[in-house]
């Protein structure tokens, strides 16, 4: 090393916060406390039914109303953060996200669950973009991609662990358990977010009131008309009138976003090459990934006949690898780039999908995990790359919003697979089984076990078993093929930037002590993108 990049060096490690890993804690545990709580609910659905009385429709509002606010919210709540300061924003939705779980730890009716849970999608929409956004302010170019890494990684551990955890929680307490936990980790987070981080923001801009209004109505139009299509199909007057209402909602959006004087989204981004690549590549993944719980989940209950703690422990491989290789990638990423770490991550992961494609009923548990951890080896190279290079795009003055971007096309991808995916499982399986399928044993596996059980047809179940295992073996070549879509796109578009010629000087990110304001310190712009904060992308 040469005496000025000796210099550029000490700089650049003069400016770092030395706070910035305690902070990286306090993000991880923000975000963690969202996904977990969202994962146990899945196995707390059948004491809350029976302990509020609740009916089939007041569980499918207490499981969606969440995931439809928090879609609804975040491009909101990102620019938001930018406006107003990435911290201020979730340190305020910390505290509605810990005040909701009270809330819903306390119901005594399904109307007040369902209460408790759209306050709680506020406050997490409210946490999740101000999470990335605030750790891409706090850690320089170098070593922002371990930090992301790690955030990616947390994230994993949150998905799998969650079942096992509310499992647990509901075998030795109660199902309230799984909300009032979420009380102390928010109280701890924002203690010490307050006392650890600095506060960072963009240069005020005007509000998009119109803006704000037609991304809201629009995304939860979309989300909504995705979880209920394949429930009740297109031809439901609900359904169709939803989806014309989300498209012409985010059309409307963005005409008038590109006329607006001041944009919340700048949707100029989308020119850019890596962000458009990055965007595309995380929609395919989470698409492959959200059809993936779904269907994987039935195959480890119903044909291998797994309990639902036993079926969250048989993601552990996935979440073990995923947690490796994300630390892998943050030393490799330096070396190769988020291109080619991308491109092989999505690889290696089509391969896991193919894998499972080879499962038979008879098969066990060997290659279910084999595949596990080629999937949890290709995401976490993968994600923590596209990510990198998603937000490494986002001018710095939008890192909020880049951010909540980031967010809302992982929503988006895992929503439209657990759509597209399960929809080719159900098809898939009505027409494998007999024509002279009792009852509506050829609409689900789960209607058939319940014909088993009513008629004592024990054949019925093996031919239940063998059709879901082919229906399942269909969806993965799908989610499979858009991974390798996805890993296409990235070598195409998510092109590294060259580094700066020698002698050419280094931008750095200031970063404040904490509780010090500063504002557009945040992520570069990359080639395509005007920020004002330029320097070569991760």
């Amino acid at each position: 090393m040469d005496g000025s990049e000796t210099k550029a060096a000490a700089a650049k490690a003069a400016v770092r916060d030395p706070k910035r890993w305690l902070i990286l804690v306090v993000l991880c545990l923000s975000t963690l406390v969202l996904v977990v709580d969202n994962m146990v609910l899945t196995v707390s659905v059948p004491p809350i039914a029976e302990d509020l009385d609740a009916s089939a429709s007041d569980l499918q509002w207490i499981l969606d109303s969440y995931m439809l606010v928090f879609a609804g919210l975040l491009l909101t709540s990102g620019s938001l953060s930018d406006r107003f300061g990435r911290r201020k924003v979730m340190v305020i939705g910390l505290l509605l996200f810990g005040a909701a779980s009270l809330l819903a730890t306390v119901a005594e009716s399904p109307e007040q669950l369902i209460a408790g849970r759209v306050l709680m999608g506020v406050g997490g929409a409210l946490i999740m973009p101000s999470t990335l956004s605030i750790l891409i302010t706090v850690f320089d170019e170098d070593e922002r991609p371990k930090a992301i890494a790690a955030w990616s990684a947390v994230a994993m551990v949150g998905l799998v662990g969650g079942p096992v955890l509310g499992g647990a929680l509901i075998g030795h307490f109660w199902w309230g358990a799984v909300f009032l936990i979420n009380v102390p980790i928010a109280v701890l987070a924002i203690v010490a977010a307050l006392v650890l981080m600095p506060e960072s923001k963009g240069p005020w801009r005007k509000a998009d009131p119109v803006g704000m209004v037609l991304s809201v109505v629009g995304m939860v139009a979309l989300v909504w008309t995705i979880t209920e299509w394949p429930k009740v199909g297109l031809e439901d007057p609900k359904v169709y009138v939803a989806a014309i209402v989300g498209v012409l909602s985010l059309v409307g959006f963005g005409v008038w976003e590109t006329r607006v004087a001041e944009p919340m989204v700048p949707l100029s981004l989308f020119r850019n090459r890596v962000f458009t690549g990055a965007s595309f590549s995380i929609v395919l993944l989470t698409f492959a990934n959200g059809g993936l719980m779904l269907v994987l989940s039935q195959y480890l209950q119903f044909v291998l006949d797994y309990s639902p703690t036993d079926t969250g422990w048989a993601f552990a491989p996935l979440a073990i690898a995923s947690l490796v290789f994300n630390t892998l990638a943050a030393t490799l990423g330096q070396k190769l780039g988020n291109r080619v770490m991308a491109a092989l991550g999505l690889t290696i992961t089509a391969a896991g999908f193919f894998t499972l494609t080879t499962l038979q009923p008879g098969d066990g548990f060997g290659m279910v995990t084999v595949a596990m951890v080629l999937m949890g080896m290709g995401g976490g190279l993968a994600m923590p790359a596209a990510q990198a290079a998603l937000m490494g795009a986002v001018p710095a003055e939008h890192a909020g919003v880049g951010s909540a971007l980031n967010d809302t096309v992982q929503q988006g991808g895992a929503a439209l697979g657990v759509a597209v995916l399960g929809s080719i499982l159900s098809s898939t399986y009505g027409g494998n089984m007999p024509a002279d399928t009792p009852g509506k044993a050829d609409e689900s596996i789960v209607e058939a076990f319940a014909e088993a059980a009513r008629t004592g047809n024990t054949a019925l179940i093996d031919t239940a078993r063998d059709a879901f295992t082919e229906a399942m073996s269909a969806s993965f070549v799908a989610g499979a093929v858009g991974v390798l879509v996805a890993a296409a796109l990235s070598l195409l578009l998510m092109k590294d930037r060259a580094p700066a010629p020698d002698g050419a000087p280094e931008d750095a990110v200031v970063v404040p002590e904490a509780g010090r304001e500063t504002v557009g310190a945040a992520a570069p712009a990359a080639d395509g993108a005007a920020g004002t904060v330029p320097r070569p992308s991760l």
